[in-house]
């Protein structure tokens, strides 16, 4: 439900822990330390166990990371996070404007005479410290690979999980898992894979589990061999329920046998620079295994979503879609009333979601802004933040729900009361950004670099922008956010059909509102047109249908193609879901979904 922060947490309890931290790294003689954000398995998202970076500093963002050094110490956080460091972090943290300062370019600075930093190889990937020790060797300055600095003063670290992991039916997935391993070796006669990544593992094996909040997927570590059999390292009890699945060309092993495995391997071993932890590198390297650095094999394939998982997809987002009706009709009813909190708002909208009886679990932690919480872009209400809805403010709600046929992400922006003529002309500029992304129709080939100006044309135009990309890669009853596809300046991968992607232009004024707005798409092959040439043509599919606030779109600003979008976009959401709510709930649709 809405975030709480414990005692392991508290962003009061930095100094003290600071101090610790630069007691311990002053007895073991080392200069500094970092402090990812990831966990061993190299997630964005991580269990309560590895909340190492929450732990020390407060933060509690998805991406970042700290570096603790004698005289200060960094919290390296992106446009999105810009705002919540400084409301979550003491000021014995300085926050650093990542990645526009890299973390080489600040140690060279502050170690100017150079000195010894220390890492968990664990919990930085190979790629990461590779360019970092380039870098930093020239300057003086040594990357010590040793045990975790933070866990050996961490006293009271949660337990790891220990929910059994569970299969995802056939039904479901539209591709066995052992039609999947034969398909990634194919092509191959010799070797190994080792597969690191939680989302990865759970694809090729169809199954699922609880050991990250919000996603269902597995700690564990996987060897796939040439001949599509697999080696699975996780708890043994956690995988009772699932040997029957997993059947004979699957044999699992307790995780502590890894290490050792890595050893015994012969043929070349394929490892992802980007995504595997230094230290399976250093163990492969000790035992002069042949190393070959590729390409995560499920990555792509899991990215291109079957005929099976995009029905499913449609499926879940009519569920989510009709849930989100009650939840704004509720919401226009009860907000103008006064009284209401983010928190509540929080709390009722889980509610019309688990009123499905299909919700897994959120799939993520809701985003409820109200008036100037709205501008923090990736802002969780707790009970200390906790804001009235008040009139004549914008309320930002970004939420998602995790259900076995699919996962939905949505964010939209209402207004309480009545909108100020600056409130509708950034609405409907974020909105011809999202019209823009949804109506277009592109080469294949291109990637979402390609895309991504597209959604800032009408905000550059009145030198208006947002920090953050356009949309990401959306799981199927996975991670939400799921490469390698997006939509942004760095996204270079192509697109290709199957892929699933949000598309959530925003605009943020401090201290003030903000306005973001997202539908998931599926990229798909894009119809033919009579007089066209032969070139392969790719355009975006709607997934999410729940209705804009038409309060907030100032309709003399929007071309024909657009309005003809939006009045197509509210008939069909009518259409699909008028049907799956009633009374009070049904009368707002109708009315939300009125032509423009």
């Amino acid at each position: 439900m809405f975030q709480t922060f414990s005692a392991s947490s508290a962003p009061e309890q930095g100094p003290a822990r600071l101090s610790a931290l630069r007691e311990q790294l002053d007895q073991n003689g080392i200069d500094g330390v970092l402090v990812p954000r990831t966990d061993r398995w190299q997630g964005e998202y991580v269990a309560a166990c590895d909340e190492r970076l929450a732990w020390l500093t407060g933060f509690t963002g998805s991406a970042g990371f700290a570096v603790v050094l004698p005289d200060i110490a960094g919290v390296f956080i992106d446009g999105r996070y810009r705002l919540q460091v400084r409301d979550q972090t003491a000021d014995v943290y300085t926050p650093v404007h990542w990645p526009e300062i890299s973390l080489s370019d600040w140690l060279i600075s502050h170690l100017p005479n150079g000195g010894t930093v220390a890492y968990d190889p664990w919990l930085h990937t190979v790629t990461e410290i590779t360019e970092l020790t380039d870098k930093l060797a020239a300057n003086g300055i040594d990357l010590l690979a040793a045990p975790n600095q933070i866990d050996a003063i961490w006293t009271d670290r949660p337990a790891r999980p220990d929910a059994p992991f569970f299969a995802q039916p056939l039904e479901l997935t539209g591709e066995s898992h052992a039609n999947k391993r034969a398909r990634l070796t194919a092509d191959v006669d010799t070797g190994h894979w080792v597969i690191t990544l939680p989302d990865s593992i759970a694809w090729l094996l169809n199954i699922r589990a609880s050991d990250i909040p919000r996603n269902p997927v597995p700690h564990a570590y996987a060897i796939l061999h040439h001949d599509g059999t697999v080696d699975l390292f996780a708890p043994l009890d956690k995988c009772t329920d699932i040997a029957g699945h997993l059947g004979p060309d699957v044999t699992v092993h307790p995780p502590e046998d890894f290490d050792d495995a890595l050893t015994q391997l012969v043929g070349p071993v394929r490892i992802d620079p980007r995504v595997c932890a230094d230290a399976i590198a250093t163990i492969l390297s000790d035992a002069e295994a042949e190393v070959v650095h590729a390409t995560d094999p499920c990555i792509l394939p899991k990215a291109c979503k079957t005929e099976v998982e995009i029905a499913g997809s449609h499926a879940a987002h009519l569920r989510d879609g009709a849930a989100m009706v009650q939840f704004l009709a509720w919401l226009d009813g009860a907000a103008p009333m006064g009284g209401l909190t983010e928190i509540d708002v929080v709390q009722q909208l889980e509610t019309f979601r688990r009123d499905t009886n299909m919700l897994r679990d959120i799939s993520f932690e809701t985003i409820c802004g109200a008036g100037p919480h709205g501008a923090i872009v990736h802002y969780r209400v707790t009970e200390d933040t906790d804001r009235p809805v008040s009139p004549d403010e914008l309320l930002l709600i970004d939420s998602g729900g995790q259900y076995v046929d699919g996962t939905t992400d949505i964010t939209r922006t209402v207004i309480v009361g009545t909108p100020s003529a600056e409130h509708r002309d950034r609405y409907t500029r974020v909105l011809q950004g999202m019209i823009a992304i949804s109506r277009l129709r592109f080469p294949k080939g291109l990637s979402g670099q390609h895309l991504d100006a597209l959604a800032r044309a009408s905000l550059w135009s009145a030198g208006l922008d947002y920090d953050h990309g356009t949309g990401h890669g959306v799981g199927s009853y996975l991670c939400v956010h799921e490469g390698p596809q997006g939509i942004s300046r760095r996204s270079t991968v192509a697109l290709e059909p199957g892929m699933i992607l949000s598309n959530e232009p925003g605009y943020y004024r401090e201290g003030a509102y903000g306005i973001r707005i997202e539908n998931l798409i599926v990229c798909v092959t894009a119809p033919d047109l009579i007089g066209a040439d032969d070139r392969p043509m790719l355009s975006f599919e709607t997934l999410t249908r729940v209705p804009f606030d038409r309060r907030l779109i100032a309709a003399s600003m929007l071309s024909a193609g657009e309005l003809d979008w939006i009045n197509q976009y509210h008939a069909d959401t009518l259409k699909l879901i008028g049907p799956l709510v009633e009374g009070a709930a049904r009368d707002w649709l109708a009315q939300a979904c009125q032509p423009l």
